[in-house]
């Protein structure tokens, strides 16, 4: 069996990234940029008042009070266009720009007006409440990078950045198989032997989560000609997933019928759990991800394996993080020769560290523990007992199955 790291190399390495398309500022949340993106204007583009008050020049108030006459206003939206000289001022709201031969404001609270003059009774120095040209940022200056996923903030600053629209990569096509006579739809007649499928919704939740197009293809009967007209639909997806029957059983068909279909197996089975029954390969240049029947394997999976081809092909460039760790809460016993991912829930001490706390029963069939869980712990293959107070490595399920 493959080791977990092997497999997750040898999937990502069959994935790059998408061509990158333009769209309008206001559809650019969560999607991920495919080139720099620098300001087209400066910010702001001149001196502004930060309050409201009176443009002055800072030696003016050096002995208080002072009584200036005021000579215009600079509202914001407008402008003063004349210069502040010697004894003189104006009359400026916050935004307002500073007129030529002012270098401080002061604010109303410090002033006493009467008619065309004012008294000021507070010394301000040079730059007080004075907002310099450039402050925030200026033009030509790259404030969002390639690879970063855009978030409400980016999209406030990329409009301040006067940018109506942004380069970002394509989202991939994924489409999602699920296979077995024994599956139907949430809401279908359920018979005797059967059970409600949840896995193609699932996994089509994640892939719009994580910013790609999910593509239901439905569920395949166990029936080769039947299954091999479905998988077709896949045809022009950038990967396509299929849930079940990718094992040896009588019934596990998707190996052998993908196969007759031209299918090059890279591998199947890996060294996991949940999870061992995974297969990858390419159908006529299509990336082929066949994904454990189980619904907690299944997602499991997709969390390791599926998210990261994702984020290869939106060109997802993320900082390196250190693992995340935690104390253990529980007692563990020594691991198999399988990596393990144990469902367990964060909680924090009273001095703050962070405890880990893997579930009782970790049986693969019980999906209300998978939806529960904050994080995965992982256990090495033939890790050790681990003892309370043991700090263990986990990763962290973030909601929505949203990057972390």
């Amino acid at each position: 069996m493959l080791a977990v790291a092997e497999a997750r190399q040898r999937i990502l390495s069959a994935f790059t990234p998408l061509p990158p398309e333009q769209v309008s500022l206001s559809d650019a949340l969560g999607r991920v940029l495919a080139e720099d993106v620098a300001s087209r204007r400066t910010q702001p583009p001149m001196a502004v008042s930060a309050m409201d008050g009176y443009a002055v020049r800072a030696a003016d108030t050096e002995i208080i009070p002072a009584t200036l006459e005021v000579v215009g206003a600079a509202p914001a939206g407008g402008s003063y266009q004349g210069e502040v000289n010697p004894g003189q001022c104006v009359r400026i709201f916050t935004g307002g720009p500073v007129p030529a031969g002012a270098d401080a404001i002061v604010i109303q609270e410090d002033t006493v007006a009467e008619g065309n003059l004012v008294s000021v009774l507070e010394t301000v120095p040079v730059g007080h409440y004075v907002r310099p040209a450039g402050l925030d940022f200026s033009e030509g200056e790259i404030l969002l990078k390639a690879g970063a996923t855009v978030t409400a903030r980016d999209i406030g600053l990329a409009a301040a950045m006067n940018r109506p629209w942004l380069m970002v990569r394509r989202q991939p096509r994924v489409a999602i198989l699920s296979t077995g006579d024994e599956v139907v739809m949430p809401g279908d007649p359920v018979g005797p032997n059967q059970i409600v499928s949840s896995n193609g919704l699932s996994l089509a939740a994640a892939v719009r989560a994580r910013g790609g197009i999910p593509i239901s293809l439905g569920i395949a009967p166990d029936n080769r000609e039947t299954l091999a007209a479905m998988a077709a639909g896949a045809r022009g997806a950038n990967l396509l997933l299929t849930t079940g029957g990718v094992s040896v059983g009588e019934h596990d068909l998707v190996q052998s019928v993908l196969g007759e279909a031209g299918l090059d197996l890279d591998f199947w089975q890996i060294a996991m759990r949940p999870g061992k029954p995974l297969m990858f390969g390419h159908v006529h240049g299509t990336p082929v991800l066949g994904l454990p029947g189980n619904p907690v394997s299944s997602l499991v999976c997709a969390v390791i394996f599926m998210l990261p081809a994702l984020d290869r092909m939106q060109g997802v460039v993320a900082p390196e993080r250190p693992a995340y760790k935690a104390q253990l809460t529980v007692n563990l016993e020594e691991n198999d020769r399988r990596e393990d991912y144990l469902r367990a829930s964060l909680s924090y001490s009273a001095a703050g560290a962070s405890l880990v706390t893997p579930f009782s029963r970790q049986d693969s069939s019980m999906f209300s523990r998978l939806a529960h869980a904050d994080c995965l712990v992982i256990r090495a293959p033939h890790a050790t007992a681990a003892s309370v107070g043991d700090t263990v490595e986990y990763l962290p399920l973030p909601s929505g199955m949203l990057r972390i």
